[in-house]
C-alpha cells in the first residue's frame, strides 16, 4: 500500500468518524423524542384479558385486576389526549362515565373516518343519553375485537357473532403464551447459566474456540463502520431505497409500503459495508473467492450452531430482563423504542407480517453479525484482547442503533452475541441467537394483536 493510499484512508476516516459523531448524536437525541412500545404493549395485553375473561376460570380471576377497563382508563389518562392515538382516543372517550366532563373539541379529534364517525355518535351519546345509532357504525370494526366490543356495550348491541366464546379462549391461550414464555425462558436461562458458571469454576478457565481475523486494522474497521455502515448505510442508501419503494408502491396499503420500505431499506444499507469488506479482503487476497468463509461462518453441521445459538440466546434473556427493569426503575416514561416494534404491534396486513418477519429474523442478523462479530469483532480481539474486543463492539453495536433508551440492553445483547460467537467458533451461532431474539420479539408482538 502506498503513502498516498494510507493518507487517503486516514482523511477519509477521520472525515466519516465527524459525520458519524453528528448522525449519532441526532439520531440519539432523537430517540428521546420518539414514544415507547411499553405503553402500547401494556395497553395490548389489557386489552386481551379483557377479551379472554369469558372463558378464565373463575378461581383464576383472581389474579386479574377488579376492573381492566378502569385500568385501561387510567393507563391512557397518564399520557396528553393530544398525544394518544386516534384508536387509543376513542377507547379513552368510550371508557368516560357519563357524568364526567369532556371537553367537546376531542370528539373531533381524529383522522380517520371510521373513528370520527364513531365519536360523532359517542358526542351525541354524551348530550342526550337516550340516543341510540344504527348498529352499523361497528361494521368496520369486526377485525378491531376489543374496539368492537367496547362499541358495542355503549350502545348496547349484540356482539354474539364476532365475540363469541371461541374468541375468548382463544385470547386465553394467546395471553398464557405472552406470559409464560419470558417466565420460562428467564427460569432455563438462569439454570443453564448457573450450570456453566459452575463448569467454569471446576475447570478454572473458559473454553474459547480459536478464530481467524481478518488481516485488517483499526483503520480499516473505522471505515467500514463510520464510512460504509453510517455515511453510506444510514444517511445517504435510505434516500434511495425510500424514494424507490415510494415510486413503485403508489397502489399498495400504507401497512405494504411501510414495510417494503423497512426490507429494501436494510437491503440497501448493507450494500456499502459488505462492499467495502469486499474491497478489503480482495485487497489482502488477491485470489478472493465467495467459496472462501472468510467470516468463519461455519454453518454444517447445523444442528450443533443452532445448539449454541439457542443456548446463547436463552441464557442472556435473564440478564438483558434484569438491565431492562433497572432501566424502568430509573427512568420513568422511557422513550425511543425502535419504530419497527410499532409498526409490526399496530400491522393487520399478512404480507406485510411476512416482509417484516424477513427483515427481523433473517437479514437484519446476518447483515449486523456480519459486520460486527464477523469482521470488527474478530479483529479488535486481536489487537486489544477478548474482553476489551467484546466490550468495544457490543458499545458500538448497541449505538449504532440509535436508541439512547435502549442503549443498556442491546449493549449486554451484544456481549451475549460476541460471547457466543468466541466460545463457539462459528459466526453462524450468533447469527442464530440474534435471529431467535428477533423472532421472540417479533411473536410476542404478533401474538399481542387484537
Amino acid at each position: 500500500m502506498n503513502k498516498n493510499n494510507s493518507s487517503l484512508k486516514i482523511l477519509l476516516a477521520i472525515a466519516s468518524l465527524i459525520i458519524t459523531f453528528f448522525v449519532w448524536q441526532q439520531g440519539l437525541k432523537d430517540s428521546l423524542n420518539r414514544p415507547s412500545v411499553s405503553f402500547d404493549i401494556s395497553q395490548k395485553e389489557i386489552e386481551i384479558a379483557e377479551l379472554a375473561m369469558p372463558a378464565v376460570p373463575e378461581n383464576f380471576k383472581i389474579f386479574f385486576p377488579n376492573s381492566l377497563r378502569e385500568e385501561m382508563k387510567n393507563s391512557l389518562s397518564e399520557i396528553s389526549f393530544n398525544e394518544l392515538t386516534d384508536r387509543s382516543k376513542l377507547i379513552w372517550i368510550i371508557l368516560q362515565d357519563q357524568d364526567e366532563d369532556i371537553e367537546p373539541s376531542f370528539f373531533n379529534k381524529f383522522d380517520k373516518t371510521i373513528y370520527m364517525n364513531i365519536s360523532q355518535s359517542l358526542y351525541k351519546s354524551y348530550l342526550d343519553e337516550s340516543y341510540k345509532p344504527s348498529n352499523k357504525i361497528i361494521n368496520d370494526l369486526k377485525n378491531d375485537k376489543y374496539l368492537f366490543n367496547l362499541v358495542s356495550d355503549k350502545f348496547n348491541f349484540k356482539k354474539d357473532k364476532v365475540i363469541t366464546n371461541k374468541l375468548a379462549k382463544f385470547m386465553l391461550f394467546k395471553l398464557i403464551i405472552i406470559r409464560t414464555i419470558p417466565l420460562l425462558s428467564i427460569l432455563f436461562g438462569s439454570l443453564l447459566v448457573f450450570k456453566y458458571l459452575w463448569m467454569i469454576i471446576k475447570s478454572k478457565a473458559i473454553n474459547w474456540a480459536d478464530y481467524e481475523p481478518l488481516n485488517l486494522n483499526v483503520l480499516d474497521m473505522i471505515l467500514l463502520i463510520s464510512g460504509g455502515f453510517v455515511v453510506l448505510g444510514e444517511v445517504i442508501s435510505p434516500v434511495i431505497s425510500i424514494t424507490l419503494v415510494d415510486i413503485f408502491s403508489k397502489n399498495l396499503s400504507y401497512e405494504i409500503t411501510q414495510s417494503l420500505k423497512i426490507l429494501f431499506g436494510y437491503l440497501f444499507m448493507a450494500i456499502p459495508p459488505l462492499y467495502i469488506i469486499y474491497r478489503q479482503i480482495k485487497f489482502i487476497d488477491t485470489s478472493f473467492s465467495f467459496k472462501k468463509d472468510y467470516f468463519q461462518l461455519k454453518i454444517k453441521p447445523i444442528k450443533s450452531a443452532i445448539s449454541q445459538g439457542f443456548k446463547g440466546w436463552i441464557m442472556i434473556i435473564p440478564f438483558v430482563l434484569l438491565i431492562s427493569l433497572i432501566m424502568n426503575l430509573i427512568v420513568e416514561n422511557q422513550a425511543g423504542s425502535n419504530p419497527l416494534l410499532e409498526i409490526v404491534l399496530n400491522n393487520n396486513n399478512y404480507f406485510a407480517f411476512i416482509l417484516l418477519f424477513l427483515t427481523t429474523t433473517l437479514i437484519a442478523p446476518l447483515f449486523e453479525e456480519i459486520i460486527f462479530r464477523g469482521v470488527l469483532l474478530p479483529v479488535l480481539t486481536r489487537d486489544y484482547g477478548r474482553t476489551i474486543g467484546i466490550l468495544i463492539s457490543s458499545f458500538v453495536f448497541a449505538l449504532a442503533h440509535l436508541s439512547l433508551n435502549e442503549f443498556p440492553p442491546l449493549f449486554v445483547l451484544g456481549i451475549g452475541l460476541a460471547t457466543t460467537r468466541l466460545i463457539s467458533g462459528r459466526l453462524f451461532s450468533s447469527v442464530v441467537m440474534h435471529s431467535f431474539w428477533n423472532g421472540l420479539t417479533f411473536l410476542n408482538l404478533f401474538l399481542l394483536r387484537t
